[in-house]
């Protein structure tokens, strides 16, 4: 179930032309894990954060527009 930040996140990954690998080292996770968060089958709010701050747009402005 992707949500807001999912598809947000994809658009902006793809946009900026980085490999999910690299995002996932730099977060200290696996490649596998990220490609989860992702896809919405897991919530990782711990994460949703730091992937944000990466792609430069904040977290808290989508769960306002939900």
């Amino acid at each position: 179930m992707k949500d807001d930040f999912c598809k947000k996140a994809i658009i902006l990954i793809d946009e900026k032309g980085l490999k999910r690998k690299d995002i996932a080292e730099e977060l200290g996770i696996s490649a596998a894990y990220l490609s989860d968060i992702l896809l919405g089958k897991r919530m990782a709010k711990r994460y949703r954060h730091k992937i944000a701050k990466i792609l430069g747009f904040e977290y808290e402005d989508l769960r306002l527009i939900g």
